[in-house]
Parts: structure tokens; sequence; C-alpha cells
């Protein structure tokens, strides 16, 4: 191909959005921020990577949905949703779960690919906290997810990054989780086939939300 032809995008590697989170439960903001971010950017798929044990919650010593059930309840709020996937790269690689690990790990798999690193503008903000922050860096394009009207949080100096706006959806994991506690509603919070994962599990039932952090396993 002569060098001054662009690349189609059957020449190219695939444009590969990289969404993580411990997904407890995962819930409609994380859907519409994934498939928002997908459209705008031209993304091939997103991958909605379920944490193993994030360092963030492993300091906060924060109570955690074993990982194999947080990755059924996003197997099944993905579903059929096209260009949306669950990824259970960090949970196969076990331990503590790094962004820059992950990253590592999905360019050795995909080693044609373009990664775009999906954040919230709060965590985005946070990234010199990171581990291995500068091979983050290098590895993914920085997207951060931002709202209408809100006055966001934005990367660090030095980070380039593109901004896409999202609808702006005020829904907490930790009130989804007291929620189905106490039996108030989840409907329109989360989808029906997630419900379905939590009542058969038997998850975030009254005694859990209060138990020491769960294993993995």
């Amino acid at each position: 191909m002569p060098k001054d032809e662009p690349a189609t995008a059957a020449s190219r590697g695939p444009r590969i959005g990289v969404f993580g989170g411990t997904f407890d439960p995962i819930h409609v903001g994380h859907l519409v921020t994934a498939v928002n971010v997908r459209h705008v950017l031209g993304l091939d798929r997103v991958l909605l990577v379920v944490a193993n044990d994030p360092w963030q919650k492993q300091k906060a010593d924060l109570p955690l949905t074993p990982a194999l059930d947080r990755l059924a309840m996003v197997e099944a709020a993905v579903g059929d949703v096209v260009g949306l996937q669950a990824s259970d790269v960090e949970i196969v690689s076990g331990g503590v779960s790094y962004t820059a690990d992950t990253l590592v790990t999905l360019r050795h798999h995909h080693p044609a690919a373009e990664l775009f690193l999906i954040l919230g503008s709060d965590a985005a903000a946070g990234l010199p906290t990171w581990e291995r922050v500068d091979e983050v860096r290098g590895l993914a394009t920085l997207v951060v997810a931002t709202r209408p009207g809100a006055d966001d949080a934005t990367p660090p100096a030095g980070w380039e990054h593109q901004a896409v706006e999202v609808p702006r959806l005020e829904v907490s994991s930790t009130d989804l989780r007291a929620r189905f506690a106490d039996g108030r509603p989840l409907d329109w919070l989360v989808s029906d086939a997630v419900v379905h994962v939590i009542r058969q599990r038997n998850l975030y039932a009254v005694h859990q939300m209060a138990s020491p952090r769960s294993a993995t396993s």
C-alpha cells in the first residue's frame, strides 16, 4: 500500500477500548459510558475488564464481592450488546490488579491493536498515584468520560487525552448494594439479567454487606 494511502478498517489493527472496574455491581452508568465512548471514537469493541483484586479497594480494606461473581454480572449485563465484551484478563492473571499489567497483557494478545484506556474524570485526575503510570501512558490512549454541565476534573499536566461527553447519570454501586440488601427497587438502574445473577448467587444479602473482604476464588 502506498505510504500516502490512508489505512482502512480492514488494513489497520482493531481499536479496542479498555474500561476497567470492580463492577460491584455493574449498572446502567457503566454501560452508557461504554457504548457512548465506542460510538464517538469508532472503536471496534470495548472490553469491560473485571478487576481481580483492585489495589484502590485493597488499601481501603473495603468488602468486595468475589471476582467470578462480578464477572458473571458483567457477562449478563453486556449480553448481546454489539461491541461490548466482558473480560477476565485480570482474574486470569490473579493477584492485585494494576492497569499497567493489564495493558501489557492485552498488548501481548493483540499486538496490532490500538488501545484506548477509558476513565471517569475523577480517576483520570488521580493518575499520579497509579503504579507504573508512565508505562500506562505509553501503552494506551487516555479517554476521559465527562458529564454535561459538570466541572469535571482533568488529567494531570503532560497527559494527552480525548474527552467524550456521556449522559450524566448519578448511579453508585455502593447505593445499589444497599438497595438490594434492604429490598428497595433496582429497576432501570441495573438490567434484569444482572438482577437475576444477583438473586441466583445470593449476592448483597444483609449479612454480606458488613462482611470482611471476600476471597476471589
